[in-house]
């Protein structure tokens, strides 16, 4: 059994062969962040609707979507900006350039490679994921963030919690901290 929900699983085989095919091209792999790193982290007991994907080379990512059978929605009410594969029930979207406006030093990106033979991905560290749900939850734009962070704490006993500290004081504009978990 596995420990997340089938589809995001298959669009997490999915996500690990496209990166290996950019990898392939001598490209960076794009860094998993967003909704989608907090379902991986969580094992599903959040769920998400899309993947949202860092990376300095966009242009080549979305070519090698493009390579994996993804097409690009179009038409009255498309919401996305990114990509769909027909068979998958998740969308991929390029966010950014680095993850969290560059504040995440490159040895806390956590390679996944146990996941699926021969490939492997790039994902953001739960620390980081904790604090960027925690700057979320300060800024008033998602009160809900506070959950995902507190069950993301809860689930992850190893935590680095010095980093974590920082991270969410940094994100929060010193605001919380990691006692606003407990």
């Amino acid at each position: 059994m596995s420990l997340w929900r089938a589809p995001f699983e298959a669009a997490l085989r999915m996500f690990a062969t496209v990166s290996e095919a950019l990898r392939a091209t001598g490209q960076p792999r794009p860094i998993l962040v967003g909704g989608a790193a907090v379902e991986y982290w969580s094992g599903s007991a959040v769920s998400t609707g899309d993947f949202d994907l860092c990376s300095p080379v966009q242009e080549e990512v979305e070519a090698v979507l493009r390579e994996h059978g993804f097409i690009r929605p179009s038409g009255p009410g498309n919401a996305t900006q990114g990509w769909i594969h027909p068979e998958l029930a998740l969308g991929f979207e390029v966010v950014g350039r680095v993850p969290l406006d560059g504040l995440v030093p490159r040895e806390r990106i956590m390679l996944i490679d146990d996941f699926a033979p021969g490939s492997s991905f790039a994902i953001l560290g739960v620390e980081d994921l904790i604090a960027d749900r925690m700057g979320q939850y300060a800024s008033g734009t998602a009160p809900d963030r506070i959950e995902q962070a507190r069950l993301l704490y809860r689930l992850h006993s190893s935590l680095d919690r010095a980093y974590l500290e920082q991270r969410i004081r940094q994100e929060s504009a010193g605001d919380h901290g990691v006692d606003d978990l407990d």
